[in-house]
């Protein structure tokens, strides 16, 4: 089925649509590539396609949902008939409704790649070796390379609905990564590089090898440091991470359930004067870059903090209803399988003027964080409450000192945000819902020895 038969498709469902009746139809379809090798060889090669159908209906102030991964014509209508009898048994709930259109103008994207598709499995077998191999020969400490990947993705989406939606869109993305264990003696350290793209020619295999290697190499001789006070400096990695954790706090489904620490605090300062943080899917760099959301809206950009005043939360139809606002075209989903529900796509803070290194002279002494764990348990989005375990090394002087592990950084998510100190103009772009940058924050609490 080709694209243009997938909004077809939509079309049509929607229109079946009946009296005091409204229907909306998410049609979408994938093909995804993963392969993995070892030891020279091919250890995993999956290739997967699919294909479905989601249909919402909404009666009586009723909503039912129904799917089905199958765009066969009797298996579509059986689905409708499925989702119309879910919203007789569904709760009454006044704010359910279809989005309507509301006069934006999508953005024009290019975000697919025909040489993805073009490009053979046995092409995509040799990125994969090749990276394994210039990970092992990039320094004498690399012992083993737990795994070395090359991964791809081609998505096409099409909805439309019966109080007028219509839209289509389409993406594909790839990427390779690798998995790196150093060694001296006894002692072994793990770290992870990658370069991600929309095609074979965005891929940077020397890049996703200099990062493995860097990574795992530097944390070797790591020791437990010093209980203190201190300023802590993020890599756009760990950045990416903290900016998804507060985006969850502006997530107006949370703000509406009492589960956001920021939910009383629209036009007030928040963070540092120096922070402005958007959500910017029409950004066709981003990661997560769309023209239209997953209720069939164009995307735009909403500032979510600029200057350090909390400016807009995030919302989808539904949400944006019960809150008596407007949708920002915040609907995310998980694919035809699921509902609309609401996130950021594509977080990023306006960069700075100052490079890393001039972060870290600046600093003089701190940390340098690497990786941290324990975020699901260590960060609660009501509280703000913010303790999690890191490694990465010390700032000696402004510049890189030894490497540190088995350490806990503390502070709070609103005490984060107020203390940045510095933001970096080094953009790193992810796969994820975030952009990264350098970030240094001030008087943030490290337990170690």
């Amino acid at each position: 089925m080709s694209a243009g038969e997938l909004s077809e498709l939509a079309e049509r469902v929607a229109g079946w649509a009946r009296d005091g009746e409204q229907v909306e139809a998410f049609v979408a379809r994938g093909r995804d590539t993963e392969i993995q090798v070892y030891s020279g060889e091919v250890e995993s090669l999956s290739s997967a396609e699919s294909a479905g159908i989601g249909i919402r209906v909404v009666a009586g102030g009723r909503q039912g949902f129904a799917y089905a991964g199958s765009l066969a014509a009797d298996v579509v209508e059986e689905t409708l008939a499925e989702a119309r009898d879910n919203a007789g048994f569904a709760s009454p709930d006044e704010w359910v409704g279809l989005a309507v259109p509301d006069g934006v103008v999508a953005a024009d994207l290019d975000l697919w790649r025909d040489d993805l598709a073009a490009f053979a499995t046995a092409d995509k077998v040799s990125l994969a070796l090749d990276l394994e191999k210039a990970v092992r020969a990039g320094d004498p400490r690399i012992r083993q390379v737990e795994s070395a990947e090359w991964g791809d993705g081609a998505y096409e989406s099409a909805i439309a609905t019966s109080t007028g939606i219509r839209a289509a869109w389409r993406r594909t993305v790839c990427y390779v990564s690798a998995q790196a264990v150093a060694g001296e003696g006894s002692e072994t350290q793990t770290a992870s590089g990658y370069s991600v793209g929309r095609g074979p020619g965005d891929i940077d295999l020397a890049k996703a090898a200099s990062d493995a290697v860097e990574r795992s190499t530097r944390l070797l001789g790591a020791t437990k440091p010093r209980s203190g006070h201190l300023t802590v400096v993020f890599e756009p990695r760990i950045t990416a991470t903290l900016l998804a954790l507060i985006a969850g706090t502006l997530d107006g489904e949370a703000v509406l359930k009492g589960r956001s620490l920021f939910g009383d605090r629209l036009g007030q300062a928040v963070a540092a004067p120096s922070l402005t943080l958007v959500d910017d899917p029409t950004d066709p760099d981003a990661y997560g870059a769309t023209a239209y959301d997953a209720e069939g809206l164009a995307t735009r950009r909403n500032a979510l903090i600029e200057g350090g005043v909390l400016e807009k939360f995030l919302y989808n139809t539904y949400s944006a209803r019960r809150a008596g606002t407007v949708s920002t075209a915040s609907a995310v989903r998980a694919g035809f399988k699921s509902g609309p529900g609401t996130g950021a796509r594509a977080l990023s803070v306006l960069p700075g003027a100052t490079g890393p290194d001039e972060i870290l002279a600046s600093v003089g002494d701190g940390l340098l964080v690497q990786s941290v764990s324990g975020l699901h348990s260590g960060v609660n989005p009501v509280s703000g409450d913010f303790s999690v375990g890191a490694e990465g090394m010390l700032i000696e002087g402004g510049a890189i000192g030894r490497p540190v592990r088995e350490l806990t950084i503390a502070s709070t998510l609103q005490r984060m945000l107020q203390d940045i100190v510095a933001i970096g103009n080094d953009i790193e772009r992810l796969p994820s819902s975030a952009t990264g940058v350098t970030l240094a924050i001030a008087d943030v609490s490290m337990s170690g020895a």
